[in-house]
């Protein structure tokens, strides 16, 4: 699976390292199309490959650090 996501953090997780996370403890690749942080909040917008069920390992890993997926697009 393929697929470009928009993410919002919380200003909550500005210490924390969550993309650089998701790649040591996933199996999935991760492209950075484009972001922004402040010490308030921040948004990026990914394209993320891998297995479907590793995929969706990785959004419940997102969402239970309170950060809002939205999918944009499914490349196959």
């Amino acid at each position: 699976m393929k697929i470009a996501i928009g993410l919002s953090f919380p200003g909550t997780l500005k210490d924390e390292a969550i993309i650089c996370y998701l790649c040591k403890n996933f199996n999935v690749n991760l492209n950075i199309i484009e972001a922004s942080f402040s010490m308030s909040s921040g948004w990026a917008i990914l394209e993320v490959e891998g297995e479907n069920e590793e995929v969706e390992r990785t959004f419940d890993y997102l969402t239970s650090k309170g950060v809002k997926i939205q999918k944009i697009e499914t490349k196959k």
